[in-house]
């Protein structure tokens, strides 16, 4: 796992922050586009970099700046307009781009905003690559100024870009067809609200999608994979079979069932490796998930002789896990879900369209697929942190810690780990005893917020 030393600018999930702050200032954003212009090879001409966006106010402009930088690097630029982050990668990997560029900041607020690079075959940047990329960066923003804003052309979308992409998608579900299935879908009023009309038109059913109003400023406000007890009510008052909730930029997908249920990323995985396995498409019998993943995940799996690997959290590790060991399904809890053998990176909508095809399949409903997952009881206590300093090397803290994993043994999981993409620390802990889970939780994040709280 990267520290927090060894990267200033790039996360786990790119560059991200408060739009027009830094490290999403003008100058910064100009000079990562040249940056990012004069890392591309030329050895077949003048590069050319896919950019795609998601819906809030400042999206426009930073990809306006951003372009502005690639061309002074020698580097044309096209754009999709709004589109999901896998719509990018997807697009860069298939269309003959050198890298791919979204500018969303997924589920975070609509003030905030972010920069996320793909290379050429699809795959988000290595680490030595971006790395590299910083100190370029760094070294421009110190020297230069960015052209004014206001003065930027906007960058127009290429429809027919998008439209690839829906027909990407429903090439990965050969002969899906929702009739007779009633389904409410949450777009959270981000980039799944430019592609989800025209995509589920084409499959047939009934189809209520929700959030597909974004203003600049209303995104995951409320709505979308951060708020799925939305979709859950939705689909009991509607009485839907099924209800999907995307992230900001759809990347991720959560479910809801038939009893006001949500239905994370973990009971996804379990349901897609028993059908890939049944199909023969499981290879190695294995799953990649991440230390948040529950017990209950592991333990079901188990039960239908499939076996699981832990990541760190991030769908960059838990890609590298599945190279490494040529697995075919792996994701997170938060709904990112990797299809290697159909798409580069986690994609929320081609998540959807597996779990429908797999219900139109079956004849069974969401909750027959998941009947068996016993969940631990699981709680995450999010502090915000004013450093990210090693914890093991606070005594107040690490004390807190080691008692917690004596206390539960094998019977719970002790988590702690800071976000890649805001400034908080996560505490996780998994026990059979649900006061216990609480207490020690407390306990921990008490210990972090008296050192390190903002």
């Amino acid at each position: 796992m990267k520290t927090a030393n060894a990267r200033k600018l790039f996360g786990t999930d790119g560059i991200r922050g408060v739009a027009g702050q830094a490290p999403l200032d003008p100058t910064t954003v100009y000079a990562c586009g040249l940056a990012l212009g004069h890392s591309l090879p030329r050895d077949a001409g003048t590069p050319r970099v896919i950019l795609g966006r998601d819906t809030r106010e400042s999206s426009p402009w930073i990809a306006a700046t951003l372009a502005a930088g690639l061309r002074e690097a020698g580097a044309r630029v096209e754009s999709a307009g709004v589109v999901p982050t896998p719509a990018v990668a997807f697009l860069a990997h298939t269309h003959g781009f050198q890298a791919g560029v979204v500018i969303s900041a997924s589920h975070n607020p609509w003030r905030d905003n972010g920069i996320k690079l793909f290379g050429a075959d699809g795959f988000k940047l290595a680490d030595a690559l971006e790395l590299a990329m910083e100190e370029e960066i760094k070294h421009h923003a110190a020297q230069i100024s960015a052209p004014d804003v206001e003065t930027l052309p906007a960058v127009e979308g290429n429809a027919a870009l998008q439209a690839d992409y829906i027909e990407f998608l429903l090439r990965c579900v050969p002969g899906l067809s929702l009739a007779g299935l009633r389904v409410v879908a949450d777009c959270a009023n981000g980039a799944a609200a430019a592609v989800a009309p025209a995509l589920f038109r084409r499959l047939g059913g009934d189809v209520t999608l929700l959030n597909i109003g974004p203003d600049g400023r209303n995104i995951n406000d409320g709505c979308g994979a951060l708020h799925p007890a939305l979709v859950a009510t939705e689909v009991v008052e509607r009485g839907a079979n099924l209800g999907l909730t995307f992230d900001g930029d759809a990347d991720r997908c959560m479910l809801a069932g038939t009893h006001n249920n949500v239905i994370n990323g973990d009971a996804i995985l379990l349901m897609v490796a028993r059908d890939l396995k049944a199909r023969g498409l499981l290879t190695g019998d294995l799953v990649v998930a991440t230390t948040m993943s529950n017990m209950g995940l592991e333990a079901a799996l188990k039960r239908s002789g499939i076996k699981m690997l832990r990541a760190p959290v991030g769908d960059r590790y838990v890609l590298e896990q599945m190279l490494a060991h040529n697995a075919a399904l792996g994701g997170e809890q938060s709904g990112h879900i990797l299809l290697p053998h159909l798409a580069t990176t986690g994609d929320g909508l081609l998540t959807a369209l597996v779990v429908l095809d797999l219900i139109a399949r079956t004849g069974k409903s969401i909750e027959e697929l998941t009947a068996d997952l016993k969940v631990f009881p699981q709680v995450i206590v999010n502090v915000k942190v004013r450093e990210r300093r090693p914890l093991e090397g606070i005594p107040a803290v690490a004390e807190r810690i080691r008692a917690a994993e004596e206390e539960l043994k094998d019977s719970g999981r002790v988590v702690i780990r800071y976000s890649g993409t805001e400034t908080l620390a996560r505490v996780m802990i998994e026990a059979e005893s649900e006061e216990a889970m609480r207490r020690l939780a407390d306990g921990i994040a008490e210990a972090i917020r008296a050192e390190l709280g903002a």
